[in-house]
């Protein structure tokens, strides 16, 4: 009888080379490069630039503290470019003590704008999927599903870069969460620490606001589970290290935090010190006033964007509502036709350049988020086939997020969230909230692919029976797949049909309808935004099904892992590519400079030829949803999401009401009138609005007080509603209304002499005046009063200075001559600096050691492992 065949112990497994482990990263880094390339192909290769709406409003705001910055080396923490004046925290403020700032070349390739932001989504998602052991193929796979979510491509054609980023580095938090609990607890935190300080310092809080609610997600389930398994120290530890790391990032960018924190009390998010609501005024401009007397924005406001309960059928089908707010249709539309007969032939195309093709429930929106057919095939089967901790995790967190972004459409949870969950009332648009969805879902989808391809065993040579191949059985745990597969394609694929189902039910009528001129020809549109949704739908079912064909044929032995790898990631990019090129197409780009994007009309000219050292310009046309006059003017409008609450509620209450009463009265007798809050802002000069033959013309106003004077007299008032109230009717020139409660130390009346008062010196951080005062006198200055970091000087001694005007900054002047300096010094920005120094000098050294350590235990023996290595959450 033979002896037993005895395996041979396994032996330790000789490290590779590091240039043979590196090298499939390194081709599968170089292919998202090309891709991102390819994408932008118009900046890299034909020298255009995206035309974003947001950037433009950008440099119009950022221009002085750019300037500033520029010629000086300093940083302009302060602007009157926008608003009369604010701080630049969240315009552009640079902090030197953040040393990070090296490091996004690292994740950006020193790429140019707009293409390094794709990449770094892209690469991010690689990294993602690379640290949770996936080869490099289906890590590839991965990052294409994060990187081509359509919302990324959305907001890098609206502008919002610093959203973009934020999302970008997104993936590299989970990576880092992941491994800290599923691998490596040190490397973890490494990761954990590096992805977080990144998409802090992109400096759209939101977007972090709503990835730490995922990691919130993720905690209280593992929470649950390690409860359940006694593994509660192990969590804890975990625990400890993921707090280490975000102490870090949040250490980092200290001071961008800190600033933005204190400028929140004072911001539209702050509380409001009024009682009393504001009247509606006609024209009035988009404001976000807090509840009375509460904290945070208006309830209206916040949910104002809220995505349709109906409309989440946009992650599986992308034109279900239609897409953008305005779409393109063609000429054989049944709209081009009907419009055909009604419009010049040679502007029918401009024309239905512009179709109202949305009819959802949103205001406006710039398209849909889509995370891909594909993505959400691999996703309802990652439902069934990951393993119970991950699968649990992340399906939450896309309930959560799709039920946020519902806002006001299912108030009855939403409601609760925004009164009682902390910060989340800081933030509009709620819609937002589908970012969580939009990393949940590839990230669950993926692990779903890693999954498939891991379960077919290797290839054998069929048996033979009288010389003829028998087919063989599946596996048991093949077999599940292919069940668990067709049961994924039946509910994809059948809510594709339902929702075709339910259109031949709908009108297709939108809220935009009614604004629509008479005689446009609606029917037709209606039909076109239904061939929008049955196209779509049927586009949605091909790539399900062709996708479901690959794993099918890879499960039957018919493809190889490489090619099914391949195709799978094909059809996600071809799915995303098409889709996306929607919303950033070759229509997005341009040539236009941004000199030429801001060049002066005859009335800039004009006004520029006015070289006094400082004074304002109001734009009559849209003054608060407008920078374009921020770029060459100081201006008394601006483009701020988050502009200082006191001048918000200036702007509803007094300036919305002096503008109408502009109108009327240059409109009557062509005179400008006695605008008395206009004229203590130092507005010098009006735009006019565009006239018939598109001309714009300047206005003088000579009511204008300037940049200082002396008052006679102190209106003494009890509150902000009485301070307010006393605005409609008393003379700034003569007056100063002073809320005494306080500013206790205010004198009521003064002597009216011969004293002067004269700016000097400008620049945003320092204003310098000449006083030459008989008497003692009050000084009433026309800037902006902000405590949190504006010092007043008298002849070179700080003293304290008061609030006039509701908005102005006031300043008792004893009788001399005087020179006078105001100087913006906050303290949060010193102590920011130093603070972030220290935390970037702490985060490199972790970093370093982090590397030191993956290398030595990479190049360490170890015993021999299974060759396939991925899917290590979905075992």
């Amino acid at each position: 009888m033979p002896s037993p065949v005895v395996s041979p112990t396994p032996a330790a497994a000789a490290p590779q080379p590091l240039w043979s482990r590196l090298l499939p990263h390194l081709l599968a880094v170089a292919f998202l490069l090309v891709l991102a390339v390819l994408y932008f192909s118009p900046i890299v290769f034909g020298g255009k630039t995206l035309s974003q709406h947001d950037i433009v409003q950008f440099n119009g705001g950022a221009r002085e503290a750019l300037l500033f910055r520029e010629t000086t080396g300093q940083e302009a923490l302060w602007t009157n470019s926008m608003f009369s004046g604010m701080p630049t925290y969240l315009i552009s403020t640079r902090f030197p003590g953040d040393l990070t700032v090296y490091l996004t070349n690292i994740f950006t390739f020193g790429l140019p704008p707009i293409v390094a932001n794709l990449f770094a989504a892209l690469f991010c998602g690689y990294l993602l999927f690379a640290a949770l052991g996936m080869r490099p193929l289906v890590a590839l796979v991965g990052a294409i599903a994060i990187g081509f979510t359509s919302y990324n491509l959305i907001i890098l054609a609206a502008g919002h870069n610093s959203k973009s980023y934020a999302l970008a580095y997104a993936p590299l938090v989970l990576a880092g969460l992941l491994v800290t609990f599923r691998r490596n607890w040190l490397v973890g935190g490494v990761l954990f620490a590096l992805g977080l300080t990144m998409n802090i310092r992109a400096n759209h809080l939101q977007i972090t606001y709503y990835l730490l609610l995922l990691v919130l997600v993720f905690g209280v389930v593992e929470l649950i589970f390690a409860l359940r398994e006694k593994r509660l120290p192990e969590f804890l530890r975990n625990t400890a290290v993921l707090a280490v790391g975000a102490l870090l990032a949040v250490g980092v960018s200290f001071g961008r935090l800190y600033t933005t924190a204190e400028y929140g009390k004072y911001s539209i998010r702050g509380k409001s010190e009024l009682k009393t609501p504001a009247p509606a005024q006609p024209g009035q401009p988009a404001a976000a006033p807090a509840e009375e007397g509460g904290s945070g924005l208006d309830h209206d406001y916040a949910f104002s964007y809220s995505y349709g309960i109906g409309e989440t059928l946009t992650l599986l089908i992308p034109n279900y509502y239609g897409g953008a707010s305005t779409s393109k249709l063609a000429a054989d539309s049944n709209t081009g036709k009907a419009l055909s007969g009604m419009v010049d032939p040679a502007q029918l195309d401009q024309y239905l350049a512009g179709m109202p093709t949305y009819w959802g429930d949103q205001p406006i929106t710039s398209g849909p988020v889509y995370v891909g057919a594909v993505v959400v095939l691999l996703f309802v089967l990652g439902v069934f086939v990951a393993d119970r901790r991950t699968r649990t995790w992340l399906l939450a967190a896309t309930l959560f997020s799709i039920v946020l972004a519902w806002g006001k459409n299912f108030a009855s949870f939403n409601d609760l969230m925004f009164d009682f969950f902390p910060g989340y009332n800081k933030f509009r648009a709620v819609s937002m909230a589908l970012t969580i969805a939009q990393l949940a879902m590839p990230l669950l989808a993926v692990l779903a692919l890693a999954r498939v391809l891991r379960a077919r065993p290797a290839a054998t040579a069929a048996p033979l029976v009288a010389g003829l191949p028998v087919a063989q059985k599946d596996t048991p745990e093949v077999a599940g797949l292919r069940r668990h597969l067709l049961m994924a394609v039946g509910i994809t694929a059948g809510l594709c049909l339902l929702a075709l189902v339910f259109s031949l039910g709908s009108d297709f009528a939108g809220p935009v309808d009614s604004q629509l001129p008479q005689g446009f020809p609606l029917d037709a549109l209606r039909q076109d935004r239904a061939a929008l949704l049955r196209n779509d739908v049927f586009r949605s079912i091909f790539f399900i099904v062709a996708t479901a064909g690959v794993l099918w044929f890879y499960l039957s032995r018919k493809l190889s892992l490489t090619l099914a790898a391949s195709l799978v990631g094909l059809l996600v990019l071809a799915d995303l590519w098409t889709a996306d090129k929607r919303y950033l197409g070759e229509n997005n780009f341009t040539n236009q400079t941004i000199t030429a994007q801001f060049a002066p009309t005859k009335a800039d000219e004009y006004i520029l030829a006015d070289k006094t050292l400082h004074y304002r310009v109001l734009n009559l046309a849209n003054p608060f949803n407008d920078a374009q006059t921020s770029y060459l003017h100081k201006s008394i409008g601006g483009y701020h999401g988050a502009k200082l609450r006191r001048y918000q509620e200036l702007i509803e209450r007094q300036i919305s009401p002096e503008m109408q009463q502009l109108f009327q009265d240059l409109s009557t007798n062509g005179q400008v009138g006695n605008p008395r809050v206009l004229n203590m802002l130092n507005a010098r000069y009006f735009i006019s609005p565009p006239q018939q033959n598109g001309e714009v013309q300047p206005i003088r106003n000579p009511g204008a007080l300037g940049n200082a004077w002396f008052v006679s007299k102190v209106q003494p008032v009890q509150n902000p509603d009485q301070e307010m109230a006393a605005l409609s009717t008393f003379d700034p020139a003569t007056t100063a209304v002073i809320d005494v409660s306080k500013f206790p130390q205010a004198t009521t009346s003064y002597v009216p002499g011969g004293s002067t008062i004269q700016l000097t010196s400008y620049s945003p951080n320092e204003l310098k005046y000449t006083a030459n005062a008989t008497q003692n006198e009050l000084a009433v200055f026309s800037e902006i009063y902000y405590a949190d970091g504006w010092n007043a000087y008298l002849d070179g001694q700080q003293v304290p200075h008061l609030r006039a005007d509701y908005v102005l900054r006031a300043l008792p002047v004893r009788a001399g001559q005087h020179t006078i300096e105001f100087k913006f010094e906050p303290k949060e920005y010193r102590l920011g600096n130093i603070i972030s120094m220290v935390s970037s000098v702490l985060l490199f050294l972790v970093i370093i050691g982090g590397v030191v350590f993956a290398l030595r235990r990479n190049a360490a023996p170890a015993a021999a492992a299974p060759a396939d290595n991925d899917d290590l959450l979905a075992a």
